[in-house]
């Protein structure tokens, strides 16, 4: 939780638990609990305003994500025409090293590696 240890909290609370006394944390706590679901409440009203928006303007979830699948696909399909087949460029790449390999061994004899 926000990278904080057991020992931390416990040293926060100790602290918090000093500065405003017993009587007046489980007011706190209530207080903070009760902001937190306001919070939530909002963000859930919110969210259901934007999909009934969106609805209303004839945007549901099915035809967004036909939206975004086609869009999908269109950039897949742009990168692989970009791409091309890059199958080949490492096989005719591996090839070249070994005929130079080759090269260089007949030029100078085959290296010997010591270990």
């Amino acid at each position: 939780m926000f990278g904080i240890g057991g020992g931390e909290l416990v040293f926060i609370l100790f602290i918090v638990l000093m500065l405003f006394g017993s009587d007046k944390v489980p007011e706190i706590a209530r207080t903070m609990g009760k902001a937190m679901a306001q919070l939530k409440n909002a963000t859930n009203d919110i969210k259901s305003e934007i999909q009934k928006g969106a609805e209303a303007n004839g945007l549901d979830a099915k035809s967004l994500n036909d939206l975004t699948g086609n869009i999908n696909a269109e950039i897949n399909n742009a990168k692989s025409n970009l791409l091309g087949d890059t199958g080949n460029l490492l096989g005719d790449t591996t090839t070249e090293i070994e005929k130079v390999k080759e090269d260089i061994d007949t030029l100078s004899g085959p290296i010997k590696r010591q270990m």
